[in-house]
């Protein structure tokens, strides 16, 4: 099976709406990528960028969508944020991480869900390989004062949080 095949029938399979997904891509991937260099640069992930992202889709979001579909999309955030409490509380994920995930909800639509979760074992596999990867060679001089690079068991989930969702809004736009 060929890869553009398999990304093709992702695409097409997807609830979002193609010109939504596009929208929602411009607008979030700045800010998703700062989130990732954050991360990674400072094992943080600042609190401004989850307030842009979620005013971003609340400007963006009525445009777009329908107002009861877009009120849907908006109850994503307090129950991410609930999960990602508990998630935090076990310590499996830091908080920025759980806010990241709760202001990235309304951009996630609950009918492609087994889709993110795959995109998102994707995200989180290539993230920690090629993280781990560059640490330990000389990639690492790229970019030596990165605190990810020595913060032991951590991990910058930053990175594949913020690819999970440019990713998927890629797959919906094309």
């Amino acid at each position: 099976m060929d890869v553009l095949g398999l990304i093709g029938r992702l695409s097409q399979a997807l609830a979002i709406q193609d010109m939504t997904a596009l929208v929602l891509l411009v607008v979030a991937a700045p800010v998703c990528f700062y989130v990732a260099f954050s991360d990674l640069r400072s094992m943080r992930i600042p609190n401004w960028t989850v307030v842009m992202l979620f005013v971003l889709f609340a400007i963006f979001g009525p445009v777009l969508m329908p107002l009861p579909e877009y009120g849907w999309q908006l109850l994503h955030m307090p129950i991410l944020l609930i999960l990602g409490m508990v998630v935090n509380a076990v310590g499996l994920a830091g908080a920025g991480d759980a806010k990241f995930l709760a202001a990235a909800g309304p951009y996630l639509w609950v009918a492609d869900l087994q889709v993110l979760i795959v995109i998102f074992a994707a995200s989180l596999s290539a993230a920690y390989l090629s993280h781990r990867l560059a640490k330990y060679t000389a990639l690492r001089a790229l970019a030596p004062h990165w605190q990810s690079w020595s913060a032991g068991r951590k991990f910058p989930m930053g990175l594949p949080l913020a690819g999970t969702l440019v990713i998927y809004l890629a797959l919906g736009a094309f």
